[in-house]
């Protein structure tokens, strides 16, 4: 199985929350299977940068992103997002995600509970 792995996963072992050992174990024992969407790699870098920490995102860049896919939602797909918010009510970076999962046939994995709107519909897994 291959994971797209939440923004909020990454963000976790980043800015050393307190559930960033956690993350951090689940990325390095699937990290031959990780995507991040482009999306998330985006959101890192406009938190990082809005934190000061033009470091730790260059580090992220450096470690991270040469090891894992970059994951995208394909054009015709975009007209999906508004039909998903409103079959599933997710705000639109969650609507994103779960669309980019299930084009690319990927397992969500992330701490963010409005996931369980779309549990049957797709698969996804909490940290």
């Amino acid at each position: 199985m291959k994971y797209l792995i939440d923004t909020n996963i990454f963000l976790e072992i980043l800015l050393k929350q307190n559930k960033g050992s956690a993350c951090k174990s689940f990325l390095n024992a699937h990290f031959d299977n990780i995507c991040i969407s482009d999306f998330s790699l985006h959101s890192i870098g406009v938190i990082l940068f809005r934190q000061n920490k033009d470091s730790v995102f260059q580090k992220f860049v450096n470690d991270v992103i040469p090891k894992v896919q970059i994951v995208t939602l394909p054009k015709e797909a975009y007209g999906h997002l508004t039909i998903r918010k409103k079959k599933s009510k997710l705000d639109f970076d969650d609507a994103y995600q779960f669309e980019v999962a299930l084009n690319h046939s990927l397992e969500i994995v992330t701490m963010d509970k409005d996931f369980e709107k779309v549990k049957g519909e797709g698969t996804v897994t909490f940290l």
